[in-house]
């Protein structure tokens, strides 16, 4: 059966900025292939102005917009294990608040479940800016079939997590989002692959994402570093990488998680963005 429908899965906690989020929601608004089922995970109590956007945007979109209240900020994780229990559709497009979708992402991903019903998750290529969409700081392009994507996935995460969109059955078998600090996306996709779950990334740009020197300070540190050593961990007591392999990533990226931010920065544009 060709699939048509599709949920979207947003969550949003107090920090983010109004503006950011007005944006994020109109670029789904303006989607070539319209979703029936917007939810939108508030995580833990927002302010004024945040839920002023959220209430403009009930009063547009009416029933599209199902928005889901959590008393207390759980985190990433857990905000998109409620919100994927509300989600009416089996297809659902991931989506933070601070980004902007290409108006033809969703209809383009859609079009991927209908000719490969073997796929279970799919993303694409996300364009990182700083201030204007219009201006790509640098891309990161994932591997495009299911076997470059297992094989990615040893060393990074094959899929870009603000563009995915999954099905919703399959990601549920797998045991949905679980807690793995900042690496609640990759756990998820790890233990879907080695499920046998099949994955494929278009390459093409699907979103604008924003990036600056934020989103590298979050990626520092040794709690970083050492969540980092625990996923690969996990790869190699599951046989999915070798302790060759295991060493050599647990270097690398303890490197760049304790390099100075500016560094790490570089690192993350010139060599793992490659």
């Amino acid at each position: 059966m060709m699939a048509s429908k599709y949920s979207v899965l947003m969550s949003v906690y107090h920090k983010e900025k109004p503006e950011y989020l007005k944006q994020a929601i109109e670029s789904i608004q303006a989607q070539t292939l319209p979703t029936d089922d917007f939810v939108l995970v508030c995580d833990g109590p927002l302010n004024d102005a945040l839920d002023g956007v959220i209430a403009a945007k009930q009063q547009e979109m009416g029933a599209t917009l199902n928005i889901v209240r959590l008393a207390q900020n759980s985190g990433l994780g857990n905000a998109l294990n409620e919100g994927i229990k509300h989600c009416k559709n089996e297809l659902v497009a991931r989506m933070d608040s601070d980004d902007i979708a290409y108006p033809n992402r969703c209809e383009k991903q859609v079009a991927v479940f209908n000719a490969h019903p073997e796929v279970s998750i799919c993303s694409g290529i996300v364009e990182e800016f700083t201030t204007n969409p219009g201006i790509v700081d640098t891309k990161r392009v994932p591997p495009e079939t299911n076997a470059e994507i297992i094989e990615f996935a040893k060393n990074r995460n094959p899929f870009n997590h603000p563009c995915v969109m999954y099905k919703k059955s399959a990601v549920e078998a797998a045991g949905s989002y679980q807690d793995f600090y900042l690496l609640e996306d990759y756990y998820l996709w790890l233990r879907m692959l080695m499920a046998g779950y099949q994955g494929y990334n278009i390459q093409e740009p699907l979103l604008h994402m924003r990036a600056g020197s934020d989103m590298y300070l979050r990626r520092a540190g040794w709690k970083y570093a050492k969540t980092q050593a625990k996923l690969f961990e996990f790869m190699k007591q599951q046989g999915f990488i070798e302790n060759g392999q295991y060493i050599k990533s647990c270097v690398i990226r303890s490197g760049s998680s304790l390099a100075p931010n500016w560094l790490r920065k570089f690192m993350f544009e010139q060599i793992l963005r490659k």
